[in-house]
């Protein structure tokens, strides 16, 4: 069977490349007679693979001297009560922006652990919408603001980072890390569950500012700690060795595309091909405001589930699979990640607008 085009939101289609080059080594790597699953996280040369991965990561998102890369497990869903327990302080409260389903949910979980002032919400719109800067209900006081950069379910993205008035910037990024050049500085913590852009999932990639670290209140646990996690070099317990590796293929891919700046330019044209159509078209039509459209998910319906559904059934007979809109949403969804080819969109933009042509 020849490959799918896999619009899935997570996990998501890696680069064939990086798959081939993984399938390749999967019974012995470089000449070690074992896999890297198979391998002591302590020996040399896993050690050689991890201290690279991480040192290419620095390179491509240009982290400055002042920021720790630290390799946690448990995913981005993990890190929704990490934030509060290592920020939040014995007494704290957080300004949280509800965009999106994993704001919310991240915003009920730090309530466990402190006061939490919601400074925006879109939800008045299902979430179709970015709010504005000006919109924003910040308490100078809060011991971080904490925004999801990139809202998958929705297909929204934030096109600035919110002025905070010196509060830490707290930001899940799971969704669009790596898809575009950044500037960390404007950032206490970034956070983003590997599975949709850099790696099989398994764990998350977290940025903190080390004058953040050590303000943990004192029942988190010692797995959680950006502190220890930090002191340990991602090594406390057994990191997730097989993620850790793939993440270091995904980023010597990413470079050979150009870098950061590199991918952003490849996934304009591959977000402009589909939205274009998305405008010109009399069937289909998007969810998220234009303003507000998210360059790695783009939502979409007909207007009548029972045609959604029979085109999420057509596209997947032309090999496009994954297209369901979340289930909370309905409609269509298209994950044009990093590693989707172009040649995958411009396949799902025939396959609408035959589809279109039937109607």
């Amino acid at each position: 069977m020849s490959r799918v085009y896999n619009f899935s939101a997570g996990p998501s289609c890696l680069p064939l490349e990086v798959l081939e080059r993984a399938g390749a080594e999967i019974t012995d790597y470089k000449g070690s007679g074992q896999s890297v699953m198979e391998m002591s996280h302590r020996s040399a040369v896993y050690l050689d693979i991890f201290n690279k991965t991480k040192a290419d990561f620095i390179e491509l998102l240009g982290i400055p001297d002042e920021y720790d890369v630290l390799f946690m497990q448990g995913g981005a869903t993990f890190q929704f009560a990490a934030v509060p327990l290592n920020l939040m302080g014995e007494n704290g409260s957080a300004d949280y922006a509800n965009t999106g389903n994993f704001a919310n949910l991240a915003a009920k979980e730090a309530k466990k652990y402190g006061t939490i002032n919601i400074a925006a919400s879109s939800e008045d719109r299902n979430h179709t919408y970015i709010p504005a800067q000006s919109a924003l209900k910040l308490n100078p006081d809060a011991s971080y603001f904490y925004y999801c950069a990139n809202n998958t379910i929705y297909g929204t993205e934030w096109k600035y980072v919110p002025e905070t008035g010196g509060v830490p910037i707290v930001t899940d990024m799971s969704s669009n890390i790596c898809s575009k050049p950044i500037d960390v500085s404007k950032y206490g913590v970034i956070f983003a569950g590997v599975q949709k852009n850099l790696a099989p999932a398994g764990m998350a990639v977290v940025i903190v500012r080390r004058d953040l670290l050590g303000r943990e209140i004192k029942l988190t646990p010692k797995i959680m700690s950006y502190k220890v996690v930090s002191e340990k070099e991602s090594m406390d317990n057994t990191p997730p060795c097989y993620t850790i590796y793939m993440l270091g293929l995904v980023l010597e891919w990413l470079k050979k595309q150009g870098g950061l700046a590199g991918i952003e330019q490849y996934n304009a044209e591959k977000a402009k091909l589909l939205y274009d159509y998305l405008d010109e078209s009399k069937l289909f039509r998007g969810c998220a405001d234009r303003e507000a459209r998210s360059a790695m998910n783009a939502t979409f319906v007909t207007g009548d589930e029972a045609r959604d559904k029979e085109f999420i059934s057509f596209a997947k007979g032309k090999g496009l699979i994954n297209l369901a809109g979340h289930r909370s949403v309905g409609g269509m969804r298209a994950s044009i990640y990093n590693a989707m080819p172009i040649e995958g969109v411009k396949t799902l933009v025939e396959a609408m607008k035959t589809f279109e042509g039937t109607v």
